[in-house]
């Protein structure tokens, strides 16, 4: 049983995680960079109930069909950069999860206004990040994303260790390794 912090992402499709890997690996300050890119649901969810975590999510995920987003914008994070997804479904996936799940959330994870985005820069002085914004800006067209399922990670103080996937219904893609 973990006793640390869990964090909940949305499995992204692999043509999508390859982009934006790629982008995060060319643009986010490489002794930073511990993670895959990724779009987080929750960030703080406690360890010491990840078996009930683990048997809330389980029967979610199996109730809920392979969910359509898309990119809708690139967005200053005042040191970094991400791409904010617009995805309905993903916000109700969360929402049903977080009333589930209410008296044990953060004061992050509780707040309504969910904003889904992958950060693809962080941690860099503003002007790097506004030249970066700039760039994307430019070049900019909505992608489309599909979310197979659900990723419960242990959070290790910088990188993260992977617990279970939990696919779609009708996902039917291989397990993720590694973040």
């Amino acid at each position: 049983m973990s006793t640390s912090a869990l964090i909940l992402t949305a499995w992204m499709d692999a043509e999508s995680q390859a982009v934006f890997d790629a982008l995060r690996e060319a643009h986010f300050p490489p002794e930073r960079n511990y993670l895959k890119a990724h779009v987080t649901l929750f960030h703080a969810l406690p360890g010491d109930r990840v078996d009930e975590i683990v048997g809330l999510l389980s029967p979610v995920a199996a109730e809920t069909a392979v969910i359509e987003g898309r990119t809708s914008r690139v967005r200053f994070l005042g040191r970094g950069v991400a791409y904010d997804v617009e995805c309905p479904e993903l916000g109700r996936v969360r929402a049903r999860l977080q009333a589930a799940m209410r008296g044990v959330l953060t004061l992050q994870d509780s707040q309504a206004g969910y904003r889904p985005h992958i950060t693809v820069q962080n941690k860099v002085e503003p002007e790097v990040a506004r030249r970066l914004l700039a760039a994307l800006t430019a070049g900019f067209g909505s992608r489309r994303i599909v979310f197979e399922g659900l990723v419960l990670w242990e959070y290790l103080g910088g990188p993260w260790r992977h617990l279970q996937d939990f696919a779609f219904a009708a996902a039917g893609a291989p397990p993720r390794v590694g973040l």
